[in-house]
């Protein structure tokens, strides 16, 4: 069975003030929060990954969600310009571990924004979501690094999220997930299905049929179950107050190993 390897970084003493850009701002409990990601982490864990940290970032409240700062396609890291620019030291530490790793690495550019968020990997498809976060240069540069690579590149509009995964993840058999007052056009992908949750739409494929996603979406778990589905649920309330979702806290690096 290929290793199995995800990048992770604690959340920092500045967490509660992490951006929040399409919701009302909520008091975040620091010590419940760390808990909830600790047990994350031990979830990842329990389903047979290895994780690494990368080094903290502390002066960044949202540098939690590593998975913005990176996007893995086979070994090749494009480390991101992310469109928001109080983030943009975060990705330093995510340079010296995808490069520790033994990854290829490249960068977004100026004038370029990317998020990590706003790309969705489906097989060789790479959906980007062209919105608040990540731009047309943006969306030029992914496609420069990884069109040679054989990876087919889908712009996608978001709008209504913050990124596009904010909106939208896959199954492991291909099928797009989400809930549709998030989606602004559903219909671009070839296979999709409605979940009745908004944060029922995020789902980390832990390997074969098992799922890892919020506690928060209890209705979406019983409807992936009954469709043959392993759920294993996360309780990450401290990071949805802040936008964030059970993909972002991760980078995982499956493709390496495959």
């Amino acid at each position: 069975m290929p290793s199995k390897k995800a990048l992770v970084r604690r959340p920092g003493p500045r967490l509660a003030e992490g951006l929040v850009t399409h919701r009302e701002r909520e008091k975040v409990d620091a010590e419940l929060a760390a808990e909830q990601w600790e047990a994350y982490v031990a979830a990842l864990h329990g389903h047979g990954w290895e994780t690494f940290e990368v080094e903290p970032a502390d002066d960044c409240p949202d540098s939690v969600f590593v998975e913005d700062t990176v996007v893995m396609y086979r070994n090749v890291a494009l480390i991101t310009r992310p469109g928001a620019e109080s983030r943009r030291e975060e990705t330093a530490g995510v340079e010296e571990a995808v490069a520790a790793l033994g990854c290829s690495v490249n960068w977004v550019w100026e004038p370029g924004t990317l998020d990590g968020g706003d790309v969705l990997k489906v097989g060789d498809t790479l959906y980007v979501g062209r919105g608040g976060r990540t731009n047309a240069a943006g969306v030029q540069q992914l496609r420069a690094v990884f069109e040679p690579l054989g990876a087919r590149v889908v712009a996608v509009p978001v709008s209504r999220v913050l990124h596009l995964k904010s909106a939208v993840t896959a199954l492991p058999d291909g099928t797009v997930i989400g809930h549709i007052p998030q989606v602004d056009r559903p219909a671009l992908f070839p296979r999709f299905l409605a979940v009745p949750e908004e944060s029922g739409a995020h789902v980390v494929l832990l390997g074969g049929s098992t799922l890892l996603m919020a506690a928060s979406a209890p209705q979406t778990a019983e409807l992936l179950t009954d469709l043959g589905f392993e759920v294993v649920t996360a309780d990450i309330g401290e990071f949805e107050k802040l936008e964030g979702c059970v993909t972002c806290l991760s980078v995982r690096l499956r493709e390496l190993y495959a």
